[in-house]
């Protein structure tokens, strides 16, 4: 068992939260507070109530998630809001929520692993909001289906190309989930490609334009990584058990 308030304090060291500007209702941090001593700690891309049920089953004290309770902003504690809180407290469970600092973090961050996954090594930033640096890009010199093939095997479901650029990728961005809106970035710096989770559907006429490939490996499938290797660490620091709950949407 360890500390609630001593897991927190690492956490917050970890990922340095404070100040790293995010959406308006990320609120990164810990969300609903919990017991006092956690004893297994969970990991969920999403706060759905689906992962919070599957927690408080499986006697998860702390879940550690990547999209927290409050993105729809102030409103009642009725309907799903209210059934994912109750949840939480019925079950003793603390909720903690940590959004684009974990997509940016060098370490256990979406980004950075997922390109490790796939075999490549960041050799510097790409993609940024309100000047904090997101994503990363990295050296590829590989044909597009050999990439697609390795970015398969990383997320471990399909990846859809969208062929802007050209056949042999030279340098390619990694911006997880909503990525897309760094096309423009990318080719401004001259990158080749990008990967990245989903994107609207202007984006492709983007790429062809820019003369870019767009990778798009899902949503929710590029943002496994960081929850896990939190969950990870925080495991391996006060040893205490951890799990992953799987949840996929297929977006």
């Amino acid at each position: 068992m360890a500390k609630l308030e001593s897991v927190l304090q690492f956490l917050e060291g970890l990922l340095r939260p404070d100040g790293f500007p995010d959406y308006p209702h990320s609120l990164n941090g810990l969300q609903v507070a919990g017991p006092e001593e956690v004893g297994r700690v969970g990991a969920a891309v999403d706060a759905s109530e689906e992962a919070l049920r599957k927690g408080r089953g499986l006697g998860v004290d702390l879940l550690v998630v990547h999209h927290g309770l409050f993105w729809d902003g102030l409103g009642p504690l009725t309907g799903p809001r209210f059934r994912k809180v109750e949840t939480l407290v019925r079950g003793g469970m603390a909720l903690y929520s940590v959004h684009l600092p974990l997509d940016a973090h060098p370490e256990v961050g979406n980004c950075a692993l997922l390109a490790r996954a796939m075999g490549l090594e960041p050799q510097g930033r790409f993609g940024s909001y309100k000047g904090a640096e997101l994503g990363w890009w990295a050296q590829v010199g590989e044909g597009r289906g050999g990439v697609l093939g390795r970015l398969r095997e990383a997320v471990g479901g399909e990846v859809r190309l969208v062929p802007g650029g050209p056949e042999e990728v030279g340098r390619v961005g990694i911006l997880t989930g909503a990525g897309a809106t760094a096309l423009g970035e990318a080719a401004s710096m001259g990158l080749d490609s990008l990967i990245t989770g989903e994107a609207p559907h202007h984006a492709y006429h983007e790429a062809m334009e820019l003369g870019i490939n767009l990778f798009l490996a899902g949503h929710y499938a590029t943002e496994t990584f960081g929850v896990k290797a939190v969950a990870e660490r925080v495991g391996e620091a006060f040893g205490i058990p951890w799990e992953f709950l799987h949840l996929p949407t297929g977006l």
